[in-house]
């Protein structure tokens, strides 16, 4: 496999998990954060990470839009409920390694 085959499939998995996350909006990222250390914020950072080790200016919220599919406040608004205190334990005896 050659390196742009390698970045092209690469590039094929990123758009599919960014289409199943927008599909999947029951998901909620604090479940994200518990069970995988990363959520769909996560993702956006690393995202504007990529881009600013190329060069590219990306801020934060055009990179959560790119992972989104909408603004985050939109998103927020439409699908983020309040997290529960089993969730939020959860999250404080694992808080985020990265």
């Amino acid at each position: 496999m050659t390196d742009a085959e390698r970045t092209e499939l690469e590039a094929a998995a990123f758009r599919r998990l960014v289409a199943h996350l927008r599909e999947r909006t029951d998901v909620q990222n604090i479940d994200m954060m518990n069970l995988t250390g990363f959520c769909r914020n996560c993702l956006s950072r690393w995202y504007g990470e990529a881009a600013a080790e190329k060069g590219i200016d990306i801020d934060k919220e055009a990179a959560r839009e790119i992972v989104y599919g909408m603004p985050y406040a939109e998103w927020r608004d439409r699908y983020q409920t309040e997290a529960t205190d089993a969730q939020k334990a959860t999250f404080s005896a694992n808080p985020p390694q990265h």
